[in-house]
């Protein structure tokens, strides 16, 4: 064997290694924990809870998408934009965001307890007494988070009740009396 040849079959051998090396995820792109969220996601969704906090909702929102661009798995980011959509009497949009995070984890129980206030906003009260439960069991002890959807969902069951009665008709009672004069 020549020193070429040799050297041919060393090369094609580093470029297959080099290859399957390359394949490897790296060490940042390893597995990382649920709840191991990318700090410059965490950074920006600071910068909504500080803007939200002063009333700007539009801008919270504006970086709280900027946080879930930087990392899809902030589920508290989702979360806030959520609590922003109720805010702005968008429940059908905070219902969405509340089922993105409750993907992520089922048993979240803000998230629970938000989707269940926001159905409650929506007059979905049933679905709402779910969200109750569902919170209940995730919740061990006492949760204030749990306290107010209760409270949620009797407002709402009453407004309903006082909406109906509002559009139902009225019934006319005349009164017959006799022809006598």
């Amino acid at each position: 064997m020549t020193k070429w040849e040799n050297a041919m079959r060393v090369s094609f051998l580093a470029l297959g290694a080099g290859l399957v090396l390359a394949s490897l995820p790296t060490a940042s792109d390893a597995q990382r924990a649920d709840n191991d969220i990318l700090p410059r996601s965490t950074l920006l969704q600071k910068q909504g809870e500080d803007a939200q906090s002063k009333g700007d909702l539009n801008g919270a929102v504006d970086y709280y998408e900027s946080a879930l661009a930087a990392d899809p798995r902030n589920r508290s980011a989702i979360i806030a934009m959520a609590q922003v959509a109720r805010a702005q009497g968008l429940p059908g949009k905070a219902i969405g965001l509340y089922r993105e995070a409750l993907l992520l984890e089922p048993n979240d129980v803000t998230a629970l307890t938000g989707q269940g206030e926001a159905l409650a906003d929506k007059g979905a009260i049933e679905l709402a007494r779910e969200k109750l439960a569902a919170a209940q069991r995730a919740c061990s002890d006492k949760c204030p988070q749990v306290a107010a959807l209760e409270k949620a969902i009797v407002t709402s069951a009453s407004k309903r009740v006082v909406a109906a009665e509002a559009i139902a008709p009225k019934p006319v009672v005349t009164t017959v009396t006799s022809g006598q004069n």
